[in-house]
């Protein structure tokens, strides 16, 4: 029931911002962008039975540019509601925040797993009225939010799969995270982590003496299994189509050119974009996708190996704007960005936080810890490298809140151990100035029965004595 009343409320949240946003997302300005760009103009494509095409507005051919879940997704909403219409972007937007909501769900069961119910409950609120949480899914078009529910549910399963050796469990298990990652293929960097760590545990519960003993390598097995039956078809579709060897998408190398060609004004770069420059956009017809992308590793390459200290400089303040949402405050960028230090505050809040829990947790529970810690020192390597906006980090928000909840359970500790000490360092000076009186100060005789009505200072240090709470709170 608890759960129940915890989801109710965290899509009541999302459905209030959606009713504000669902009629600008309909907006026909710059050819429906606010459909998601590339996800809307690639789900126009499939609902006019043109295949997965054309990721810009203009009509170009196939493409592999973005992975095939969510556009397919928003194509059926298109072809039930219409397309572009105020009823799609009405039900992508609830879809959205379903999916947002319902993450609440693994969230609570991580955190009962790894800590205690609790801490829990606290977590999956958190979760619920996490304002991260409800921009990103009831007021933009793109699959965080059913990224991050998948990726969290895996998390969850990967902290109890070594109690459960059914070879459908680690199948199924497999299979999951190859679709999250037919969703968003940045979440594969935690795949390695995901599996290793419940095998290990599954190593340690049955005491074998190798990692390739029957339970422990047919675990294994099978979850990898599963996840490249999900994503082969894929696969297979982008070398008959693009002629390329790529499981989910294609574009990385133009990701790293955008983000690495010289200029740092902004981490996204519009007139790197086709869809935002006509230059660029010629380009990409008359040369086609792969021979573009092609094109755009070798620019970025060439320019790294002539300007190796800029690409660390920009590395490390990538590093730095991931975590606290700070970029620079020239006043182009302010203009562009207004609500940036307001932003800035936020997350360096959170990061604080982060850090205390990562740090207390450590400290008490390492094993339980750890994949907290891995998923979030692994997972933004790509994005340091690209683009390091708010947007992406969304895959692993779950367990920043989890470590956020943890950081400030660890500071209303420390608080509550301050005031104690205080409390006891009090009591211990108001008896140490009753002993000193009593053995230098000799009471007059109408003191020695009744000090209620005086007020000289050896009785006042004697009443602090005898009733020390008298004076604490």
């Amino acid at each position: 029931m608890r759960l129940l009343l915890m989801v109710a409320a965290a899509l009541a949240l999302r459905m209030v911002v959606v009713a504000a946003f669902f009629r600008d997302v309909a907006d026909p300005v710059r050819h429906y962008e606010q459909f998601g760009n590339e996800v809307g103009w690639i789900a126009r494509s499939i609902a006019l039975h043109q295949g997965f095409s054309s990721p810009f507005f203009t009509l170009t051919g196939p493409t592999a540019l973005l992975p095939p879940v969510y556009p397919f997704i928003l194509s059926v909403i298109f072809r039930v509601f219409g397309i572009y219409s105020v009823k799609s972007a009405l039900t992508i937007l609830t879809l959205n925040s379903l999916f947002s909501a319902l993450t609440c769900v693994p969230i609570y069961m991580a955190t009962r797993l790894s800590v205690n119910a609790r801490v829990a409950m606290f977590a999956g609120w958190g979760w619920a009225i996490y304002p991260f949480a409800i921009y990103f899914s009831a007021g933009r078009v793109w699959e965080y939010s059913l990224t991050s529910l998948l990726v969290t549910t895996c998390f969850w399963l990967a902290l109890s799969l070594h109690l459960d050796p059914r070879p459908a469990r680690w199948l199924g298990y497999g299979a999951l995270y190859g679709l999250a990652g037919l969703c968003n293929p940045a979440v594969f960097s935690l795949f390695p982590v995901l599996l290793l760590l419940p095998l290990w545990r599954l190593w340690k519960l049955r005491r074998a003496s190798s990692w390739f003993s029957s339970d422990v390598l047919r675990s294994g097995l099978l979850a990898a299994v599963g996840l490249f039956v999900v994503l082969t078809p894929w696969t297979v579709r982008n070398y008959r189509t693009m002629h390329v060897l790529c499981p989910v998408r294609d574009c990385f190398w133009y990701e790293f050119w955008s983000a690495n060609n010289g200029d740092s004004s902004d981490p996204t770069l519009p007139w790197t974009h086709p869809a935002s420059n006509p230059v660029e956009m010629r380009l990409y017809q008359s040369q086609g996708e792969i021979a573009y992308i092609a094109q755009k590793r070798v620019m970025a390459m060439d320019y790294i190996s002539h300007h190796p200290g800029f690409f660390v400089r920009l590395t490390l303040r990538r590093v730095v704007n991931y975590w606290t949402g700070f970029w620079s405050l020239s006043q182009e960028y302010r203009v562009q960005e207004p609500f940036q230090l307001p932003n800035v505050f936020y997350c360096t809040s959170l990061t604080l936080l982060l850090l205390i829990g990562a740090r207390d947790w450590w400290r008490r529970d390492r094993a339980s810890a750890l994949p907290y810690l891995l998923a979030i020192a692994i997972f933004p390597i790509a994005y340091y490298l690209s683009h390091p906006l708010m947007d992406y980090r969304q895959p692993i928000e779950p367990e920043i809140v989890i470590l956020v909840v943890v950081g400030l359970r660890a500071v209303k500790a420390r608080m509550r151990l301050r005031v104690e000490a205080t409390s006891t360092t009090r009591e211990s000076e108001a008896a140490e100035i009753f002993a000193q009186s009593s053995d230098s100060v000799s009471f007059p005789m109408e003191h020695a029965f009744d000090t209620d009505d005086c007020s000289c200072s050896v009785c006042i240090a004697a009443s602090v004595a005898v009733e020390p709470s008298a004076t604490i709170g």
